[in-house]
């Protein structure tokens, strides 16, 4: 990866002035008991998490902003106390503050979730864009892979419980990079480099707030997809996830060559890679591509809901 660098904000009015931002550092006080949430040699990605909303407190409030913490400490606090706790002090926006793992340790990019579907929840959609470039930009130099979905995506019909019970707020997790990167974990035990990640969310509330507001309608009061299962959390780091892109790979190269009889073989090698990593760069293409398998197989009913899945939980950044 090229030297990291920051990009200076181009805002010159104080848009975050008088702003109520609810930071929720994820996780928090499971040292003892979770054996997931740590990097290879040992850091956890509560601890992280924390670190960094702490120094974006400081730089919000720095810039006029008002902000609610849902824990300043390595402590567990209930999912659902901390998104009402943004609803009752009337939160302008509320960012989820994450780091992620998965089985392939090569893997390292940012993934930003928004609630529901996109054409319904356009705020949050639209905030989630600006945080995923803008953590790009920080942590990767702007290049490489970045994915902008639903939560629904990874929790298929509920979606997250902190983004689920603040919905009406604009708000997003931000999965800033991936611990189980081993080069990327010894990064994020720098506190330069968490600093380096809060200027990078304070630049996406910044660009937020100076564009035009965009609403967030009812949940489901457009549309209603049909669940797709995926891996959860622990199964994601299995021998099976871990073929996640060579599934993807495998499945597109036999779809390419047009041949009606290994359709079925290219359907499920595209099925197990969206499984396993749901949320992958790939994940979308898969899905696409799934939904003209099943136009080719005469299931035009199928393929609509796959067709939608695509253009609700999953945008693209350019």
């Amino acid at each position: 990866m090229s030297s990291c660098m920051i990009i200076n904000s181009k805002h010159e009015n104080n848009v975050l002035k008088n702003k109520t931002i609810c930071l929720d550092p994820g996780h928090g006080g499971t040292a003892d008991t979770d054996a997931y949430r740590v990097g290879p040699s040992g850091e956890r990605e509560e601890w992280i998490n924390l670190r960094v909303a702490l120094y974006l407190k400081e730089t919000l409030e720095e810039k006029g902003a008002k902000v609610i913490m849902t824990r300043t400490e390595d402590i567990q606090v209930p999912l659902k106390e901390r998104a009402l706790l943004a609803v009752e002090r009337g939160a302008d926006a509320f960012i989820s503050l994450h780091h992620n793992a998965t089985a392939d340790a090569g893997v390292n990019f940012p993934i930003v979730y928004y609630h529901g579907n996109a054409s319904e929840n356009k705020g949050s959609a639209l905030l989630g864009r600006f945080v995923c470039r803008r953590l790009r930009e920080a942590l990767f130099s702007g290049e490489g892979d970045a994915v902008l979905c639903s939560d629904f995506t990874i929790f298929p019909g509920s979606g997250t419980s902190v983004l689920r019970n603040s919905y009406d707020i604009p708000g997003v997790i931000g999965e800033a990079s991936f611990f189980s990167n081993p080069d990327e974990e010894k990064r994020l035990k720098n506190h330069s480099y968490n600093e380096r990640e809060a200027q990078a969310y304070a630049m996406a509330l910044e660009d937020f707030f100076s564009t035009p507001h965009q609403p967030i309608r009812e949940k489901f009061s457009m549309i209603t997809i049909s669940p797709f299962e995926v891996f959860q959390e622990a199964e994601r780091m299995n021998e099976i996830a871990r073929n996640w892109r060579d599934d993807y790979q495998k499945g597109k190269e036999i779809f390419d060559r047009g041949e009606p009889d290994s359709f079925k073989k290219a359907f499920e090698f595209l099925t197990r890679s969206a499984k396993s990593f749901p949320d992958s760069p790939v994940a979308r293409e898969c899905h696409r591509l799934r939904a003209l398998i099943l136009e080719k197989w005469g299931k035009s009913k199928e393929a609509l809901v796959e067709r939608t899945r695509v253009n609700e939980f999953y945008i693209p950044l350019e």
